[in-house]
């Protein structure tokens, strides 16, 4: 038989990867399963582009990782667009079917955490969310110990001719990485004397400022709907959420602003 869309995107098995949990069901848990499935879809491609971004950093290929940034930033702003349909879900809509979410939680996807550790917001004690050994704790360990985005760009400034110093460069990549003023020194220079690097920069910015627009909305879509409320899974809910806002994630290239 020959190839059809239905085949090539697996529809017919994409379309029972939803299955309500309620009595029923709820009208409205089709629709939170699905935002959320999409969420995690747009994870997926989100790390696909993010490490072919790193391989175009360590290639030396400005134009093409340019673009890249453009489309992970289009992405986010989709992202920051289906929190509208999710600002649909009144608080009694939500509560027809939050007990069935029992232990689960938004804390648990693994995707998310591994895009935290690949912008460079290590933490260990994030593993503790999952089994040892299992698939999800193997991914993510693995982001711990590799180079983040930034560091990666890092690399990609020194093949560019600027002179990043070897101790920002040599690194324990299971931690954060500090700010560095001899890193902010180069990325002004940079800014003034060549375009497309300083263009890249700012699509990096672009990418830094969507994802606290995305966690902002999040955090108010949760508080309009649960309230203070622990979340789901047991979770700390909208406090925890509300201590993630307005962390740069790329914060050497906020720090320069003020020195133009």
């Amino acid at each position: 038989m020959s190839l059809t869309y239905s085949s090539y995107l697996k529809v017919d098995e994409l379309l029972q990867c939803q299955k309500p949990l309620s009595d029923g069901p709820e009208h409205d848990e089709l629709l939170f399963i699905v935002i959320h499935q999409s969420y995690e879809l747009w994870f997926k491609q989100m790390l696909h582009e993010l490490d072919f971004l790193v391989c175009l950093f360590n290639a030396g290929e400005r134009n093409r990782a340019l673009h890249t940034l453009k489309r992970v930033d289009a992405i986010y702003r989709t992202l920051i667009q289906q929190v509208d349909i999710l600002e649909t879900l009144t608080p009694l809509e939500f509560l027809s079917f939050r007990n069935r979410l029992s232990t689960a939680s938004g804390f648990q996807s693994f995707q998310f955490r591994e895009l935290e550790f690949l912008y460079g917001a290590k933490d260990s004690r994030k593993l503790e969310n999952y089994e040892p050994g299992s698939d999800h704790y193997l991914r993510l360990q693995k982001r711990l110990e590799s180079p983040t985005l930034w560091d990666a760009f890092l690399n990609f400034l020194v093949k560019e001719g600027h002179p990043v110093p070897d101790s920002v460069l040599e690194r324990d990549f299971s931690l954060v990485a500090e700010p560095s003023p001899a890193v902010q020194q180069i990325l002004i220079d940079v800014y003034r004397n060549d375009p497309l690097v300083s263009e890249i920069c700012e699509a990096l910015v672009d990418i830094d400022t969507s994802l606290q627009q995305w966690r902002y909305r999040h955090v108010k879509m949760v508080e309009r709907t649960i309230g203070s409320k622990i979340g789901t899974g047991g979770s700390s809910g909208v406090g925890y959420l509300q201590s993630t806002l307005f962390k740069a994630v790329f914060p050497d290239l906020w720090a320069i602003r003020s020195e133009f």
